[in-house]
């Protein structure tokens, strides 16, 4: 029987450099397969920073992190890079998109450096350009005046939504979203929630979603105040 636990962190800590205070430090935390859990925190408190350690774009200073049954921060940063690649789709709070690339080709790059993702994409729609105009369609981006032009010509509110698609494509199993909203009005942001629980139920993907926007909670199952996990800020109090 497949681990039903998609995260566990034990005793985790960080910190930036080794002669200023840890930001961090969670003794547990276990997040299930197909779970969808909101992250609140205030602003500075180590939410984007937590996110990076899950993902694997930062290392702890100490503990473990696994991901899907494996130790990530034990790989090297090369099996590390492609581990994430194969399974985990991050919606950045700054994009992260490739300036120079199309609406197109920024959504199906992971599939550019993870077959699995390709193939499960292709499979999805038949091909990668089918999958990655059926979930712009559902951001109400597959215009085809839009879905060839540099994303550097979008809206910053398009530019998220492009970004969403590209976390989606190829159903990873693992769904990080850092303040996905934060650019989008309340009708898109419908829009957003909408699609993204309704491709994490269709692949039984977790969703962590980090956001400042309170009245988004009521929409998840389960909810994560940072300073209440965060060993430091309870110490502190």
């Amino acid at each position: 029987m497949p681990d039903s636990t998609a995260i566990e962190v034990k005793n985790l800590r960080f910190g930036w450099r080794n002669d200023l205070p840890e930001v961090l430090h969670i003794p547990a935390l276990e997040v299930a397969r197909g779970e969808r859990i909101f992250i609140r925190g205030a602003s500075g408190s180590g939410k984007s920073t937590l996110l990076a350690l899950l993902a694997g774009v930062n290392l702890p200073t100490r503990g473990d992190v696994k991901v899907l049954g494996e130790t990530i921060n034990r790989l090297s940063s090369a099996r590390r890079d492609h581990y994430r690649s194969d399974h985990i789709g991050f919606i950045f709070q700054l994009f992260n998109l490739i300036p120079y690339l199309s609406v197109l080709d920024n959504v199906t790059l992971p599939c550019r450096f993870s077959r699995v993702r390709k193939e499960k994409a292709v499979a999805s729609a038949n091909s990668l350009r089918g999958e990655a105009m059926r979930l712009l369609a559902h951001l109400e981006m597959a215009d085809e005046d839009l879905i060839d032009r540099p994303v550097t010509e979008l809206s910053v509110g398009q530019q998220q939504r492009v970004a969403t698609a590209r976390a989606l494509i190829g159903a990873p199993e693992i769904i990080i979203a850092d303040e996905p909203t934060s650019a989008l009005d309340s009708d898109m942001r419908k829009v957003f929630l909408k699609l993204l629980f309704q491709e994490c139920e269709v692949t039984g993907s977790t969703l962590l979603f980090v956001s400042h926007d309170r009245q988004l909670e009521t929409h998840f199952e389960r909810h994560i105040a940072l300073d209440e996990v965060n060993q430091l800020v309870r110490e502190a109090l």
